[in-house]
C-alpha cells in the first residue's frame, strides 16, 4: 500500500514538474513575442495624424509622440520617440526641412533627412491646429483664439496676429510667397496678399461652415471640407462659395494636392480625388474601414501616403482606377 502511494506521489510530482516546465517555456515564448512586437517600427497602438514628404524622405507623426521616417517610399520605417509629444500636423518647407505642430504647445523642426528633430515652445496660439511653411521657409501656425503666429528664425521668436474672436483657425495655407489664406470656426476666412505683413477678414463661408481641411490650387480655386461630408468650392479666392459634389460619401479630414489634382482622406478608410466636378472614392487594395486622419502626396511618385489608427500607415498607388 505504501509503495503504491509513493508511486502515485512520484507521478504527481513528475507531472507537476512537466507542467512547470511547459509553463516556463510558454512564458518564454510569450516574452519573446512581446519583445519582437516592441521591436517593430509600426505598433498597433499608433494613431497617425500627420504625414509629409519632401521627395527624399517621408515623415509620419502619431498621437502618442512617435515619429517614423522612411527613405524608401514607405517600404521600411525607422522609429524615434519625441518625448511628451502629440503630433497633429506636418508640412515640408522649400528647403526640404519639416515643421510640425504638437498639441502640447510645441512646434517641431526636422532636417531634410528627417533624422534630427528639435522642439520649441509655442505660447500663442495656445492650441495649435494648423501649420504651413511659406516660400521663404518661414513657419506659420494657427489655432485657438483666432491667432496666427509666424517665425522667421526657426522658433526663436514669433510675431502673432490676433483677430480678436473666440474662434479656432483650423486650416492655413500659403499658395505662393505673397498670398496666404486661413479658415476656421463659424465660416471665418482671412487672407494676406503681402506675405503675411497684414491680414484681412473676408466674407464668411456661408452657414457658419466648420472646415476640417482646406486646399487652394492657386489664388482663386479652392476647396474646404466639413461636417457630414460637406465640400464647398470657390473660384474667386474665397469671396463666394458653392457646393461641390462629394460622391465618396465620407467626411474628408485632410485635403492635399497630388500631381496637380485635389485629394482627400477621411472616414471609412476613404481616399478621394477630384474627377471632373466631383470628389470620388479611389479604390485601393486591402482598404480598412477606419478614419484616415493623415494623407500626403509623394512627390515624383504615382502614390500617396495615408495614415490612421491601429498602426495604419500605407502608401497607395494613385494610378489605381
Amino acid at each position: 500500500m505504501i509503495s503504491r502511494i509513493g508511486g502515485r506521489l512520484r507521478k504527481i510530482f513528475a507531472l507537476g514538474v512537466m507542467a512547470l516546465a511547459l509553463a516556463a517555456c510558454q512564458q518564454a515564448a510569450d516574452l519573446d513575442a512581446i519583445h519582437a512586437e516592441r521591436g517593430k517600427s509600426l505598433q498597433r497602438y499608433d494613431i497617425f495624424q500627420a504625414i509629409a514628404a519632401n521627395g527624399r524622405v517621408m515623415a509620419a507623426g502619431t498621437q502618442g509622440g512617435a515619429l517614423l521616417v522612411s527613405t524608401d517610399q514607405g517600404r521600411n520605417w525607422t522609429r524615434q520617440t519625441l518625448g511628451g509629444a502629440s503630433l497633429i500636423g506636418l508640412e515640408t518647407c522649400p528647403d526640404g526641412s519639416f515643421v510640425g505642430i504638437d498639441f502640447n504647445h510645441k512646434v517641431w523642426h526636422g532636417d531634410a533627412a528627417g533624422a534630427v528633430w528639435k522642439a520649441v515652445a509655442l505660447a500663442n496660439p495656445h492650441i495649435p491646429l494648423a501649420v504651413a511653411c511659406d516660400g521663404k521657409n518661414r513657419w506659420w501656425v494657427a489655432g485657438s483664439g483666432a491667432r496666427i503666429a509666424m517665425s522667421d528664425d526657426q522658433g526663436g521668436s514669433w510675431r502673432v496676429t490676433d483677430f480678436g474672436e473666440d474662434a479656432q483657425i483650423t486650416a492655413l495655407q500659403f499658395v505662393d510667397e505673397e498670398f496666404g489664406i486661413a479658415v476656421g470656426e463659424f465660416g471665418m476666412l482671412v487672407t494676406t496678399t503681402d506675405g503675411g505683413l497684414t491680414w484681412q477678414k473676408g466674407a464668411s463661408i456661408p452657414n457658419d461652415f466648420y472646415p476640417y481641411a482646406m486646399l487652394f490650387m492657386d489664388r482663386r480655386a479652392g476647396y474646404v471640407s466639413g461636417i457630414a461630408g460637406q465640400i464647398l468650392k470657390t473660384e474667386d479666392g474665397g469671396r463666394t462659395w458653392a457646393k461641390a459634389d462629394n460622391l465618396a460619401n465620407a467626411s474628408l479630414y485632410r485635403l492635399f494636392a497630388h500631381d496637380g489634382k485635389p485629394y482627400g482622406v477621411g472616414s471609412g478608410g476613404v481616399v478621394a480625388r477630384l474627377e471632373g466636378d466631383a470628389f470620388r472614392a479611389m479604390p485601393y487594395p486591402d482598404a480598412v474601414p477606419v478614419f484616415l486622419g493623415a494623407g500626403a502626396s509623394l512627390p515624383g511618385e504615382e502614390a500617396v501616403a495615408i495614415g490612421g489608427p491601429g498602426g495604419l500607415l500605407r502608401v497607395v498607388g494613385s494610378h489605381v482606377n
